[in-house]
């Protein structure tokens, strides 16, 4: 699978520290691969909030004139991609108001399951709202009296959110982290020096040399200050309901980082290992398609004992919000980022080791740009399982019809894709490659049993939120004389 999935977001605190606006800017850097659609940081001084953002990476939004105008020692940053809202300037987060509260900044991972009933809700007692994003619902209801009377206004809100968040709150003298019950996104907490920082993913600690202490729970809010930390609980998680994203280890995070408390790379490895040994394939070669893949591969090559080789070229200047007005085009495009290495190829038995396939488009075209090459024979091996339903966590997977594998066999996607023989790795198998508990992870965009009840309601939001991302792109692309492709032909991750 390429690296065209709709990903999740990418979240950076960090408290006490002089420096706080140029290493929220690395921390956001090294969490990049969550989201390329916009970035922001805010930062506070004790008085007042500040706020820079912009469409774009992290490059893109926030420059070095930016970081000087928001030194200041408490700050938040968030990478996007929009699962819920359109990309627009005013979805770029962290969003910032000013309200009967205060200043608050708010930095969100994930997706509200009951934001469209919430906003309905309060759109119909005249509130207005400024963007289409389901987090802005949040801080309307931090600003609404009935919870602002609270003792803890933060808590009772956080009791009437249902679905997956992870979150930053800014006030201008504390930040707040938070994480929803069921600890669906990762979320994780560091020390450097005397500062406090906390994170999406671990690597993002690393790029600043600072510690890894613990994950924040589900459940919990910590609060980070300039005199230290505390954290207190909104709620007692239920076993029973704990759902971590199992697709953060298949692909969302960076291999570095550790994630749900075991390191990506290697789990991705264990996940390669047990795809050999249920999926054995007679072959001359075993080739990861790059980038995705090549943790699993290397885990395929040491327990069937085929060597590792390589089988594309990697081209790093194809950006990835490049529009392809036409098929050919978007065709073509997929062979200029992969272009198979003929030499290596050529006459040989291959295994392809891919993370997971979505709508297949661009893995059948990696498979006959390989058959171009002189591959005398291709087995195909995927180290997950079939995905076979949306996701309403935060990923943003097509809908159910464009998926490859719905109401497909693996036959029937064999025959598609192109190859000799097609593999996927099982959902046992899958869970079992990660040392957690395997009760512990959401996996229902493999099995379809999801963790979090969906409304019917929010499922059709989802698919109006689709269509709303599609024409907002549409009309960003008409000024330079490109038409996007259609949701049911939009680029994938696979």
């Amino acid at each position: 699978m390429t690296a065209e999935i709709r990903h999740s977001c990418g979240l950076f605190g960090i408290a006490n520290h002089p420096e706080a606006a140029q290493l929220a800017y690395l921390g956001l850097y090294a969490q990049q691969h969550r989201g390329q659609e916009s970035a922001g940081i805010c930062t506070a001084n004790g008085q007042s909030i500040l706020r820079r953002a912009g469409l774009g990476l992290v490059t893109d939004a926030i420059g070095p004139r930016d970081l000087t105008e928001l030194a200041n020692p408490l700050a938040i940053g968030h990478v996007r991609y929009s699962t819920t809202g359109s990309c627009s300037e005013s979805n770029t987060q962290p969003l910032l108001v000013t309200c009967s509260i205060g200043q608050v900044a708010i930095g969100h991972n994930g997706n509200l399951v009951n934001a469209g009933e919430i906003r309905r809700e309060y759109e119909h007692h005249g509130h207005i709202f400024t963007t289409t994003s389901d987090t802005e619902v949040i801080l309307h209801m931090l600003a609404d009296r009935q919870f602002v009377e609270r003792p803890d206004p933060l808590t009772s809100v956080l009791r009437h959110l249902c679905g997956s968040y992870t979150l930053l709150l800014m006030y201008p003298d504390r930040l707040e982290a938070i994480r929803d019950p069921s600890g669906n996104r990762p979320l994780c907490l560091g020390r450097l020096g005397e500062a406090w920082v906390v994170a999406s993913e671990t690597c993002a600690l690393d790029i600043i040399d600072a510690e890894y202490v613990r994950d924040v729970a589900p459940g919990e809010i910590v609060t980070l200050s300039l005199t230290g930390l505390q954290s207190r609980r909104f709620t007692t998680p239920d076993a029973s309901r704990l759902g971590y994203c199992i697709f953060e280890h298949v692909y969302f995070a960076d291999p570095s980082s550790f994630v749900f408390g075991e390191n990506a790379h290697l789990v991705r490895m264990e996940m390669g290992r047990a795809l050999a040994r249920e999926a054995p394939a007679d072959a001359d070669l075993v080739i990861p398609v790059p980038n995705c893949a090549r943790c699993a591969a290397l885990g395929y090559h040491e327990t069937s004992r085929i060597p590792l080789g390589r089988g594309f070229t990697t081209n790093h200047y194809i950006g990835r919000s490049f529009i392809q007005p036409t098929q050919t085009i978007r065709d073509l495009t997929v062979r200029l980022k992969l272009n198979p290495i003929r030499g290596s190829v050529a006459g040989r038995r291959l295994v392809v080791v891919e993370d997971s396939i979505v709508r297949g488009t661009t893995t059948r075209g990696k498979m006959q740009s390989l058959r171009r090459a002189g591959a005398k024979e291709i087995h195909l091996r995927v180290a997950s399982p079939p995905i076979r339903n949306p996701c309403y966590y935060g990923i943003d997977f097509p809908s159910r019809q464009e998926l490859v594998a719905n109401e497909r066999t693996v036959e029937q996607i064999r025959e598609y894709l192109g190859v000799d023989s097609l593999a996927y790795l099982s959902l046992e198998g899958m869970l079992a490659a990660a040392e957690t508990a395997n009760s512990n992870f959401c996996h229902a965009c493999f099995s379809g049993d999801y963790p979090i009840p969906i409304d019917p309601c929010f499922q059709k939001d989802m698919f109006e939120q689709r269509q709303l991302r599609f024409f907002d792109a549409l009309g960003r692309v008409r000024d330079v004389g490109s038409m996007p492709s259609p949701p049911a032909a939009d680029a994938a991750r696979d």
